[in-house]
């Protein structure tokens, strides 16, 4: 037998859990954004190594950016990190532009996006250099696009 007090329960549930998946949506928005731009991204396939390796480079480029507008890189340990990062991540380009035989650059530059996310989530978790938002909407696009890599290469 249902009572008035256990409806009224199921309801006050079922209203707040579909509050609290859009809260969540909502309140990760970058995340639902980085998801759409892997799926849109990857849809018919993987993009051009030469696309993808130029996305590697352009990525930490944008940190440097937001780092000057910031005010982040005066930092004079900031900037040399930050320009330390550019560096591997154009290495690790130049490496898959170099071995591509069709697959290995693809894993190679995987292994680069997927490193790319980590270096993403560091920044998120000090909240410097970039606004939390961006790292966060990064990480995921590089790490869903890394698998995207080798699962579709």
């Amino acid at each position: 037998m249902t009572t008035d007090s256990t409806r009224d329960h199921r309801a006050e549930t079922s209203h707040s859990g579909r509050a609290g998946v859009l809260g969540a949506v909502v309140h990760r928005w970058p995340t639902v954004l980085a998801l759409a731009l892997v799926v849109v991204t990857f849809f018919d396939g993987v993009p051009p190594l030469r696309l993808l390796a130029a996305l590697l480079v352009v990525m930490p480029l944008c940190y440097l950016l937001f780092g000057a507008l910031r005010g982040e890189l005066r930092r004079p340990a900031v900037l040399v990190l930050q320009t330390a990062g550019l560096l591997g991540f154009a290495a690790l380009a130049l490496i898959a532009l170099a071995v591509d035989d069709g697959t290995l650059g693809r894993y190679v530059l995987a292994a680069g996006w997927l490193a790319h996310a980590v270096w993403d989530f560091a920044h998120h978790r000090t909240g410097r250099v970039v606004p939390r938002a961006w790292s966060e909407w990064c990480c995921v696009v590089d790490a869903f696009g890394a698998v995207a890599i080798v699962v579709m290469a």
